[in-house]
């Protein structure tokens, strides 16, 4: 029998996710300053990030990470009270120490040592912006003398009446928390304290409802407090500093209507209801029994709600997804078999089965999959950094940021787009010199781009710079002995000489690359999640890096076929159409190269039997089933088959690495029948065996020139 999970470590564990969702909207903010964005909204989204984060961690006695948040977060009240303009260099170090937050808030997650060394550092900078500031207040023409308060009996009034400004307002806040401001890592001590901040404040703790010992629930919140506060502020001041719990407590704020009341006379008063709009005026009534008393958080009822799973269940559940897939697949194959009529009930029954299968498969899916944002800023930290390395202006922008993705495929694509970042930086763009002489900003660029294409996700990375010297990178090859010194190679076969291992063309060792290890390391990554990826550059313009991932690793649409005796699958999403080849459809452009005409145009023809290696290659193909398909760069090819037995959807088992990775197996799946099938990536296939070149003019044409 197992323990329960200690209540306080879920409750630290949910903070931990939150601070995730804070520093995500932290990016965000800083991003749109970056971006000249600098309404007051963004700047209070901007703290209000870092001040969450300080106080959940005051909660959890994280002294670091408050020491921190909080210097990080005076710098920011002093860009909020329009006291710093922050420019581009104090936009970097705000971007510096957002980073650094999140790895303090990482370290304290997993119990690491905290990287002191670092945060000293930071904090040395943030003063300096704030002791830059001081001293521009502080300037003769600025100084304004200050009045000494003396607090006699009597005289405030004659003050007040002498200077004839209005008195100081007086309010009174009434707290209590429910139970979900506790669970949700808050602590009423912090809100105290920022509300005290306002102005001068008394405060008393109302124990009525506090039972007795024998009596007492821990998980029960039984504490209320009442609040006098002197402060000339508003009422909208006063619920900011509620703002992050609103809907977690029962909050009635009232102005008294002598300013003059002695603070000790303040009784506490009912309270509304938490659903009470933040303007709403009450009458006085009783206070209504604890059982009466509607739910903490019934305000945010409109709002989107959000589970929080463990990735684990979810896991469990794709699994089990996976084989009800796999069983519907051998009851449909069962019940075929049988030849039950096509009208039959169990027929009708089986129809009914699968669509409820799809409609569970694809609801299971979208909760794996997340937007590739989270991704996208941690590639904005690898720009900073990688950039101020190498001492390149570079700006990263991106696109699509909402484009989701199954989890898995995050997690395991955040190594492959690091290197490929820094790649871009470091070889890709030019240095300002070099940019200014060429006519170009002397801030590089780097894209980030993703988008959902033909059931597949395309992410693409550009960089604006100089684009491959493939003149030197062939070179390179040549001298590294890569390829032959004779070696005739178009652009696209120099350009994937980059992804071959131990290639490099840098002059010497960094910190980022001239190892030789990168790009290889990328291409296997994609490979490894049934991916591609591609190189397109152009001189003097820039390089572009385009990945191409299916949207799962879970579960695909595929076509079943037989080419020589083998079964095998394809994903349905490159299939376009299937024909059956005429003598005359058919034209050979040399030896063990053919074309077919489809619709005026020539497609270019590849057996897959003789290319996988399971028969000699065909001279032959009249009567043939060919799959026309189309690949992402917008070729199309036609693939020789043997028969189609099926469309069906096929649960994906990836090869272990002890499986030799033949190019062109991307993964294999258990048919209906419980037999194996390797599923095929075509576009591997064909760019494993050559491309055939068809020319742009007709056969005829070409015949003529050639005599």
């Amino acid at each position: 029998m197992s323990d329960p999970m200690d209540p306080m470590a879920e409750i630290r564990a949910s903070f931990f996710i939150e601070c995730e969702e804070l520093l995500e909207a932290l990016q965000d903010g800083l991003n749109q300053l970056e971006d000249g964005g600098e309404d007051t909204e963004t700047i209070n989204v901007v703290f209000r990030a870092v001040h969450s984060i300080k106080g959940g961690a005051g909660a959890f006695g994280l002294e670091a990470l408050v020491r921190f948040a909080h210097r990080y977060e005076t710098v920011l009240d002093e860009v909020r009270s329009n006291r710093l303009v922050p420019d581009h260099e104090a936009l970097k170090l705000f971007f510096q120490a957002a980073d650094h937050l999140s790895d303090l808030v990482r370290a304290c997650r997993d119990d690491q040592p905290l990287p002191e060394e670092t945060s000293a550092a930071l904090l040395d900078e943030l003063d300096k912006l704030l002791g830059d500031q001081t001293e521009e207040e502080v300037q003769p023409q600025d100084f304004t003398p200050l009045g000494v308060s003396l607090d006699l009996p009597g005289l405030s009034d004659l003050d007040d009446a002498a200077d004839g400004s209005d008195p100081i307002p007086c309010w009174t806040i009434h707290f209590k928390p429910a139970f979900e401001l506790y669970e949700t890592g808050n602590e009423p001590q912090m809100l105290l304290r920022n509300l005290c901040a306002l102005g001068e404040a008394e405060v008393s703790c109302d124990m009525g409802e506090l039972p007795g010992l024998l009596d007492l629930k821990p998980e029960t919140p039984h504490l209320a407090w009442t609040i006098r506060l002197a402060a000339d502020v508003d009422e909208a001041e006063i619920r900011a500093v509620f703002e992050f719990v609103e809907g977690l407590c029962r909050l009635d704020i009232t102005r008294d209507a002598d300013p003059a009341a002695a603070p000790e006379a303040a009784a506490p008063a009912p309270m509304p209801d938490a659903a009470a709009e933040p303007g709403d005026a009450r009458p006085a009534t009783p206070s209504p029994a604890p059982e009466a008393a509607p739910k903490a958080g019934s305000a945010g009822n409109s709002s989107k709600s959000v589970v929080r799973v463990d990735l684990e269940r979810i896991e469990r559940l794709v699994n089990l997804v996976g084989e009800l897939v796999i069983n519907q697949a051998m009851l449909s194959q069962s019940l075929e078999s049988a030849g039950l009529s096509p009208h039959s009930d169990a027929m009708n029954g089986l129809e009914e089965f699968q669509r409820l299968t799809r409609d569970i498969q694809d609801s299971v899916m979208m909760i794996r999959a997340q937007p590739v944002k989270s991704l996208f800023q941690r590639m904005s930290r690898i720009v900073r950094e990688a950039s101020a390395a190498v001492g390149k202006e570079v700006r990263l922008i991106t696109d699509g940021e909402n484009t989701e993705v199954d989890k898995t495929v995050i997690e395991r694509l955040a190594d492959p787009l690091t290197h490929m970042i820094r790649n871009a930086v470091d070889h890709g763009l030019e240095t300002a010199e070099v940019r200014k002489a060429a006519g170009k900003t002397e801030e590089g660029h780097v894209r980030l781009t993703a988008a959902h294409r033909s059931g597949r996700v395309v992410i693409e990375v550009a960089d604006d710079g100089g684009g491959i010297d493939r003149q030197k990178v062939l070179e390179t090859a040549v001298r590294k002995g890569l390829v032959p010194s004779d070696a005739v190679l178009s652009d696209t076969e120099i350009d994937n000489l980059l992804f071959l291992p131990g290639f490099s063309t840098a002059g010497k060792v960094s910190n980022l690359s001239g190892r030789g290890v990168g790009m290889d390391v990328v291409k296997t990554a994609i490979q490894q999640l049934g991916g591609r990826i591609s190189i397109a550059s152009e001189r003097h313009r820039g390089t572009t890096f385009t990945i191409s991932l299916p949207l799962t690793l879970a579960v695909l649409d595929g076509m079943v076929v037989d080419v020589a005796g083998e079964t095998l699958v394809l994903p349905l999403n490159v299939v376009v159409e299937t024909l059956s080849l005429s003598s005359e459809d058919v034209q050979m452009l040399r030896p063990g190269a053919n074309v077919v005409r489809v619709r005026g145009g020539f497609v270019p023809i590849y057996d897959l039997g003789a290319m996988l290696g399971y028969r000699p290659v065909r001279t032959d193909f009249t009567g043939c089933i060919v799959l026309l398909i189309s690949l992402d760069d917008g070729h199309r090819a036609a693939l020789v088959i043997d028969g189609i037995q099926d469309q069906r959807q096929v649960v994906i088992k990836g090869l272990d690495d002890s499986f030799y990775r033949a190019p062109g197996i991307a993964a294999a799946t258990i048919l209906g029948d419980g037999q194996i099938a390797l599923i095929l990536d075509p576009a591997d296939i064909i760019a494993g065996n050559g491309p055939i070149r068809v020319p742009d003019r007709s056969l005829k044409e070409k015949r003529a020139d050639h005599g």
